[in-house]
C-alpha cells in the first residue's frame, strides 16, 4: 500500500476539500467530544494541524448544544473544526455560519441533522455506517491523511477511537475501519493477531483476567476468584513468576495455546453455547510504540484509560497522553482510571439493587445524582449486558446534569437495530417533544432534557420504539 492511498476512497474528495479549507485558515478552533473517540479525534486533528503549521486552539465539550455552540462562536475564530460531533447539530451550526460567526469544518460520524454545510466529512453521507464502520476518530484520520499522507502514524489513534466507540467485535474492525487498520499496520505502529478476546491482556494478573471476563460467562471461573485460581493451578504451565501471578502478555505462544485450549474445554463441558465459545478468541490490536505490559500497549485498555479522563473534567490529561506525553499526565490518567472503575462498579451495583422500570417497549432507571451524568451511559451499557436486565428491550438512563437539566443515555443491541431500532431518532424526537435535544447512533444515543420531564420523555420514547419495532 502506498502512503498516498486514501484510507477510505469514498471520502477522499470531501476530505481534500475540508483539508484545503483548513490550510486557508489563519487559525482554527478545534472542538471535540470528551469520550475516548472524541479525545482521539481531537488528538489526531491537533497533531495534523500542528504538523501542517496551522495555528489552533483545542476545546472539549461534554455535549454540543445551542449554548455550547454559541460559546464557540463567541471565541471569534474564523474557522472551527468539529471532531466527533457537529453533524447532529448542523442546523444550529448552519445558523451561525449564515450569520458569519465562523466557517465550520466537520469530521463526524453521527446522524446528521436536516441541514448541511460545504465542509462536512461524515461516512453516513457516502453510504458508510457511522455506528459500526467508521468512528469520529476515523473521520478525523481521513481528514489528517488528506492534509498530509505522512500522517499515517496517526491511524493508530483512530483504531483506539473506533474500539473505544464499541465498533467491531471479536472479528475485529470492519468496513471503512479496515482501511485505517491497514494504514496503521503499514506505518509500523499497529500489530494485529488472533488472540484470546479478554480485556486486560497487558495488565491484569491471570486470575483477574479470567475472573472479570464476563462477556462469555464460564461457570466456576467467571466472577469466581477462587474458581479462576483453581483452574489456573491445574494447567501444565507456570502461572506464577517469583511468587507473583503472571499476565497474559508474559506467556509465550505455547503457554497461551495451552491456556486457551483448557478454557475452551471448560466452556464446552460447562454447557456454554458454541456461539458464545467462539467469542473467546478474536482479533487483537497492539500499539507497537508503547511499552509492553502497560495499558497503552493494548487498544482496548488504552481507550478505557482515555474514557477515565475527560469524563471527570480532565480532557487535558487524556489529550496529553494521546499527544505522546507520559510521566505526570499518564500517572494522573491511571489515578483517574482507578476512580472511574470504582464509580462504574458502584453505579452498576446500584442499578442491580434498585432495578429498572419496565415499559411496553423499553426499560429505564433514574439515577438522579447517584451516578455521574458523564458515565451513566456506560453504566447503562454494562447493565444491559448483565443478567439483571432484559436484553430484548433498549434501556434508557437518566442522571442529573445540573439544577435545570437531566442527561439521558440510551443503549440497545445490534439485534434490535437489525429489527428497526434507531436510538438516534428516539433520543432526538422524544427530547424535542419535551423541550430538549439529542441524537447519536442507532445502537447508542443521548439527550439533554429539562428537569421534571422524565416521565413525559419515557412515554414519548416508548411510543417511538414501539413504532420502530413493529
Amino acid at each position: 500500500m502506498s502512503a498516498a492511498d486514501p484510507p477510505v476512497p469514498a471520502l477522499a474528495e470531501r476530505a481534500a476539500a475540508c483539508a484545503e479549507r483548513l490550510r486557508a485558515a489563519d487559525r482554527v478552533l478545534l472542538a471535540s467530544h470528551i469520550d475516548a473517540d472524541g479525545l482521539t479525534s481531537g488528538a489526531i486533528a491537533s497533531n495534523a494541524l500542528e504538523r501542517a503549521g496551522i495555528d489552533h486552539e483545542t476545546v472539549f465539550e461534554k455535549q454540543l448544544d445551542e449554548e455550547s455552540i454559541a460559546g464557540i462562536a463567541a471565541r471569534e475564530f474564523e474557522t472551527v473544526l468539529f471532531t466527533d460531533f457537529g453533524s447532529g447539530q448542523l442546523d444550529v451550526i448552519a445558523d451561525h455560519e449564515a450569520a458569519g460567526d465562523f466557517t465550520p469544518v466537520i469530521a463526524d460520524h453521527h446522524q446528521p441533522a436536516d441541514a448541511d454545510t460545504e465542509y462536512h466529512l461524515n461516512p453516513l453521507l457516502f453510504g458508510i455506517d457511522g455506528a459500526s464502520e467508521l468512528s469520529g476518530a476515523g473521520a478525523s484520520y481521513v481528514l489528517a491523511h488528506a492534509l498530509d499522507p505522512a500522517n499515517r502514524d496517526l491511524a493508530a489513534l483512530a483504531v483506539v477511537g473506533a474500539v473505544g466507540d464499541m465498533q467491531g467485535g471479536t472479528e475485529g474492525l470492519t468496513g471503512a475501519n479496515e482501511g485505517i487498520v491497514d494504514h496503521a499496520v503499514a506505518a509500523g505502529v499497529l500489530e494485529t493477531r488472533t488472540d484470546i478476546a479478554l480485556y486486560g491482556r497487558q495488565t491484569r494478573p491471570l486470575p483477574k483476567l479470567l475472573e472479570y471476563a464476563s462477556d462469555v460467562r464460564i461457570p466456576g471461573i467467571s466472577n469466581d476468584e477462587a474458581g479462576a485460581i483453581a483452574f489456573l493451578s491445574e494447567l501444565d504451565i507456570d502461572v506464577k513468576a517469583d511468587g507473583d501471578w503472571r499476565r497474559w502478555v508474559d506467556l509465550d505462544d505455547a503457554e497461551r495455546r495451552t491456556l486457551v485450549s483448557a478454557l475452551l474445554q471448560r466452556a464446552v463441558s460447562s454447557g456454554v453455547p458454541a456461539s458464545r465459545i467462539e467469542e473467546l478468541v478474536g482479533t487483537s490490536y497492539t500499539l507497537t510504540d508503547e511499552e509492553p505490559g502497560t495499558a497503552l500497549r493494548d487498544v482496548s485498555e488504552y481507550s478505557t484509560l482515555l474514557n477515565a479522563t475527560a469524563r471527570y473534567e480532565r480532557a487535558d490529561v487524556g489529550l496529553a497522553v494521546c499527544l505522546g506525553e507520559r510521566g505526570a499526565p499518564l500517572e494522573r490518567a491511571r489515578t483517574l482510571l482507578r476512580n472511574h472503575r470504582r464509580n462504574l462498579s458502584e453505579g452498576l451495583q446500584w442499578v442491580k439493587t434498585e432495578g429498572v422500570v419496565e415499559e411496553d417497549n423499553l426499560q429505564w432507571f433514574d439515577a438522579g445524582s447517584r451516578i455521574r451524568e458523564t458515565i451513566v451511559g456506560i453504566v447503562a451499557g454494562m447493565a444491559i449486558g448483565s443478567p439483571a436486565v432484559d436484553r430484548s428491550k433498549p434501556i434508557v438512563a437518566f442522571a442529573e446534569k445540573d439544577a435545570e437539566h437531566v442527561k439521558v443515555s440510551s443503549r440497545g443491541s445490534h439485534r434490535l437495530v437489525r429489527q428497526g431500532l434507531d436510538l438516534s431518532a428516539v433520543m432526538r424526537e422524544a427530547s424535542r417533544a419535551v423541550g430538549g435535544d439529542g441524537g447519536g447512533h442507532d445502537v447508542a444515543a443521548g439527550a439533554t432534557i429539562p428537569s421534571g420531564t422524565q416521565r413525559e420523555f419515557v412515554a414519548a420514547a416508548d411510543a417511538i420504539v414501539g413504532e420502530q419495532l413493529e
